[in-house]
Parts: C-alpha cells; sequence; structure tokens
C-alpha cells in the first residue's frame, strides 16, 4: 500500500474541509474558490509526491484520502 507523506495527508484534510464549507452554503464563485485552490494544491501534491517516490500516483491519492476521511484511532 502507498504511503502518503504527512504533508500530503494534511493537504487532503484541506481540501475536505474546504468542500464541506463550501458545499454547506449557496453557490458562488468566491464560495467555492477556497475549494478549488485547496483541491489543486492536493493535487499537484499528489502528482509531485509520486514522481518523487516512485508511488502509483492513484494509489497515493487512494491512501491519503483513506488517512484523511478514516484516520485509525489513536491508542
Amino acid at each position: 500500500m502507498a504511503r502518503p507523506s504527512d504533508e500530503l495527508i494534511q493537504l487532503c484534510r484541506v481540501a475536505v474541509e474546504a468542500q464541506v464549507k463550501a458545499t454547506s452554503e449557496t453557490y458562488s464563485e468566491e464560495g467555492w474558490a477556497p475549494w478549488r485552490e485547496a483541491a489543486e494544491a492536493f493535487q499537484q501534491a499528489v502528482t509531485d509526491e509520486a514522481a518523487a517516490t516512485g508511488e502509483d500516483r492513484g494509489k497515493l491519492e487512494q491512501a491519503a484520502n483513506k488517512v484523511a476521511l478514516h484516520p485509525e484511532p489513536e491508542g
């Protein structure tokens, strides 16, 4: 299984949080811009990390999403 960096996981969380905020309000370009920007930053980071580590890009993105959306309980 691909192992995303902590930075990649954090970028994924930021994008998810921005999506939740954007979709909880009435649509506007200004309201959705932070989500688009966060999603673009996450996607670019996935591409860059995959190139740097040799990981499969799709698997790396899936792994980051899994950790960001379904973190393992501590303890």
